[in-house]
């Protein structure tokens, strides 16, 4: 069956892998990036090494919540349903800074945009009969501080990006059971994965790009995983494909995680 998938951070590294790997088989892809050329590139590349001619995209920085405000309108100007969605999007050790108010970049990027988007485009994904979103965590989860919900303090990248891949795993969790008609699946793709991330951050990497792209695809559309919702999937652990495994304690801290999306929902709501 044709399905209707959405990739962000879909230009380059695992993202890009998973959409061409999707896109072979036929479905109807929809890959973003921050940059428009850089954009309609890659989605030219796409369709010219899969054959196939549904794929498309869209432009948002991420760090911008306005811009991915302006994102979900032109997603519900053109898609009437999505079966998948990909929340790949993310960013590390970087230069730039955050365009939402005075929030670490990472936390904007990696957990405030896909917060914003996903709860954005709801009723499209409930559209679908079977739809599923696979939130891109990782290995690296420390707990949330109020300092850094406030948007107050200095924290270095290592830390910020572990407290805003954490904050996704607790938010998936949450969401997995407001919303138990949609398979919400939070997956660590596998530490120091051969991308333009790891390298750039450590010069060096222990996996190939592909053992993250292939258990995205996986996750994405396999039958394996239907009923695998609110669950944390570790790529980490098994070669060379992991399995389900608990995520930092926080995640199962139901005070925690209430606490946590109230006070996102008051600052990007």
């Amino acid at each position: 069956m044709n399905k209707t998938i959405l990739i962000t951070g879909s230009t380059d590294g695992i993202g890009k892998l998973t959409a061409v790997k999707l896109a072979k088989d036929g479905h109807t892809i929809y890959v973003h990036g921050r940059n428009k050329e850089k954009l309609q590139g890659v989605i030219l590349e796409i369709k010219e090494v899969s054959g196939n001619n549904n794929v498309d995209g869209f432009v948002a920085d991420f760090s911008d919540l306005e811009d991915v405000k302006r994102m979900v309108t032109n997603i519900r100007n053109k898609v009437s349903k999505i079966d998948v969605l990909i929340n790949n999007a993310g960013i590390f050790k970087t230069s730039a800074t955050s365009k939402f108010e005075n929030f670490d970049i990472r936390l904007v990027v990696n957990y405030f945009a896909p917060y914003v988007l996903t709860n954005a485009i709801l009723p499209l994904l409930k559209n679908s009969e079977s739809s599923r979103i696979i939130n891109l965590s990782s290995a690296a989860q420390s707990h949330v501080t109020d300092t850094m919900l406030a948007g107050v303090g200095n924290v270095n990248a290592n830390e910020a990006y572990a407290q805003s891949k954490l904050a996704l795993t607790m938010w998936s969790f949450a969401f997995a059971k407001e919303n138990p008609s949609i398979t919400t699946i939070a997956v660590n793709p596998g530490s120091l994965l051969n991308t333009n991330m790891a390298n750039e951050a450590y010069g060096q990497h222990w996996s190939p790009a592909s053992k993250g792209s292939d258990i995205l695809y996986d996750l994405a559309i396999s039958e394996d995983y239907k009923d695998s919702t609110g669950k944390y999937f570790d790529n980490d652990k098994g070669n060379p494909k992991g399995n389900f495994a608990k995520a930092h304690q926080d995640a199962y801290d139901d005070e925690l995680i209430t606490k946590l999306v109230t006070k996102t929902e008051e600052i990007v709501g």
